[in-house]
């Protein structure tokens, strides 16, 4: 088999416009999941060990990445989250890249929506919007369809429903570390404290909610305990730029 030619050309560290963005589904096998077998089941291990709750699905990870003229595009293969978790561990610089996306649900007040992660997930404790990473329902045609991506991960977390909304006309990126996170804000209809409050109730009725509760943020200074790391850029960018 050809080897991949692994490239990743994207502005770091500094939020940018996208313009348009084609992420398309390789189905071959990727590098960094057929090269680590081994590692891949024993990282497994010790991880299910200290949480048996999590699960061996498939997500997206990417050999192919680049940024120009406000455009985004690149390929992405399915792996398992196993492989996933440990490239997340390890990070060899050029073996592999993450892109997730992030709406940003802004209430009437001009609030960001954020969202606390539960024990039992893999990121537990964690406070970031709602999303998740691409995964195999998230193609169309195969290629990555990032407001569907977007939309299901916050309906699923939060009930709240993004469809029909008002939003950016575009996506923004922000990347480093080896993770791309693009988004897109969403503007929600509610103040915060009903939307927080709509958030509550939909937790308490969920029987294993992937969220242990909303978290408001109303200035770049109101940062939360234990944000994800992109978060602080992420927030500081909305209230830099609010209509």
């Amino acid at each position: 088999m050809e080897r991949l030619l692994l490239i990743f050309d994207l502005p770091r560290d500094a939020v940018v416009p996208v313009l348009s963005a084609e992420i398309a589904l390789d189905p071959t096998p990727h590098p960094f999941e057929t090269e680590n077998t081994v590692a891949i089941e024993e990282n497994w291990e010790r991880e299910t060990a200290a949480n048996p709750a999590l699960f061996n699905g498939e997500v997206m990870l990417l050999s192919r990445l680049r940024y120009r003229e406000a455009r985004l595009e690149g390929s992405c293969h399915m792996v398992r989250y196993a492989t996933f978790l440990l490239w997340r561990r390890s990070r060899p610089i050029g073996s592999a890249e993450h892109a997730y996306a992030h709406a940003m649900p802004v209430t009437s007040d001009n609030a960001l929506v954020l969202v606390r992660m539960a024990a039992h997930t893999a990121n537990a404790n964690r406070v970031y919007f709602a999303a998740g990473s691409f995964e195999p329902q998230d193609f169309r045609a195969e290629k990555a369809d990032i407001d569907f991506n977007m939309m299901r991960e916050v309906r699923e977390e939060t009930g709240i429903d993004l469809k029909g909304l008002d939003r950016d006309p575009h996506y923004h990126l922000r990347s480093a570390a080896g993770a791309t996170v693009i988004f897109r804000r969403y503007f929600l209809g509610e103040p915060a404290q009903q939307v927080a409050e709509r958030i509550r109730d939909f937790v308490a009725r969920e029987e294993e909610p992937e969220i242990a509760e909303p978290v408001i943020v109303r200035s770049a200074a109101d940062l939360p305990d234990n944000p994800a790391l992109h978060i602080p850029a992420l927030v500081g960018w909305h209230f830099a730029n609010l209509a």
